[in-house]
């Protein structure tokens, strides 16, 4: 969550970005948005920043993994060196953007790119880059008075509530390719992607945020789709171990790989099984998990809702376990037919 109670808008240059691919033009503006309306100021603010609330961070990174060759990298590098560029610069990013627009479906829109000072971010009080897309146009009422009569018109706009693409680029963490946060609420389809991959050219920040959503997504993989491919297990021991791994990490601080694989796994064989697909995974994937790392509380939270325990039996019933399985029993009738005995306490 960002703290914008004592960020002030610096500087705003705007530009429309086509589609190269339909031939559509860039427009690009001689001069900077000069802005003397408080209330104009406090609407942007609103419209840039209110929707960023994510604590998920990219960093910029290239296709041979140096990421001070990232166009984006360097054109923040020269803002925060000398703001006297800015606007130079925003015209700059709006080329590049135009570049790496030849997407038959991407939209044409508005690129704003601006200056803040004192966001504070993590705790951290900095200066930042904002670079905001608006791709949709929305129409509004606007209702008049005149000599008593009631005036109503309409007008097309863009709705301050709806950011359809964004990036903060924090004047922070450059030894790594700064601290970057990314919206983009347009069509997830591959041709969107853009946004992230080919404009931006991002990758995950590895932080304790990222280490404990990496970690928990890998494990879920590895007891929903690895293990049963090995040995048989039932529905329900999946069940529990994806119930205990989230338990693990609710109750503890810090992560440790080996107690993790103890309490969770409790078989040795499974955690033979878990350590080998990890391995395959760091090489396959060239990513790495780290043995020791400082729980992140809001990852685990996130983490939870995809950890969805439900037995799906035929196409009859859906039963959610949340934690206990032992109030389950499993068995096979006389007649062949499976089934499950629920026990319980309180009934509410």
């Amino acid at each position: 969550m960002l703290d914008i109670t004592t960020t002030t808008i610096d500087k705003v240059s705007i530009h429309h970005v086509g589609n190269k691919n339909n031939e559509e033009p860039l427009l690009v503006s001689k001069r900077e948005l000069q802005l003397v309306d408080q209330r104009l100021d406090e609407l942007l603010k609103r419209y840039f920043l209110h929707q960023f609330k994510t604590e998920e961070f990219y960093s910029f990174t290239f296709s041979n993994n140096d990421f001070t060759l990232n166009p984006l990298f360097q054109f923040a590098e020269k803002i925060f060196n000398n703001l006297n560029d800015f606007h130079s610069v925003s015209r700059d990013i709006a080329q590049h953007l135009y570049e790496v627009s030849n997407h038959p479906q991407i939209k044409e829109g508005d690129l704003f790119v601006v200056h803040f000072t004192d966001l504070v971010v993590v705790d951290e009080v900095v200066n930042c880059i904002g670079i905001f897309k608006s791709e949709n146009r929305h129409t509004f009422l606007k209702l008049n008075v005149s000599d008593g009569q009631f005036l109503l018109d309409y007008e097309d706009g863009i709705n301050i509530d709806k950011l359809d693409k964004g990036c903060l680029i924090y004047n922070t963490d450059k030894e790594i390719g700064y601290k970057v946060s990314i919206i983009d609420n347009t069509s997830k389809a591959a041709e969107a992607q853009f946004w992230c991959d080919s404009f931006l050219t991002l990758r995950a920040f590895d932080d304790n945020y990222y280490k404990t959503k990496s970690f928990l997504a890998m494990a879920k993989d590895f007891v929903v789709k690895e293990l049963p491919t090995e040995s048989e297990v039932s529905k329900t021991e999946q069940i529990k171990m994806m119930n205990r791994s989230i338990e693990y990490f609710k109750n503890k601080d810090t992560f440790n790989r080996e107690e993790f694989e103890d309490v969770v796994f409790q078989d040795k064989s499974v955690i033979h099984s878990f350590r080998e697909y990890d391995a395959a995974l760091r090489q396959s994937r060239d990513v790495d998990f780290i043995d020791d790392f400082e729980i992140s509380s809001k990852a685990v939270r996130r983490q939870e809702k995809m950890y969805k325990t439900v037995l799906k039996l035929d196409n009859n019933f859906h039963i959610y376990i949340h934690r206990e399985t032992d109030m389950l029993e499993h068995g096979t009738a006389p007649d062949g037919r499976k089934y499950y005995k629920l026990y319980y306490h309180e009934e509410s």
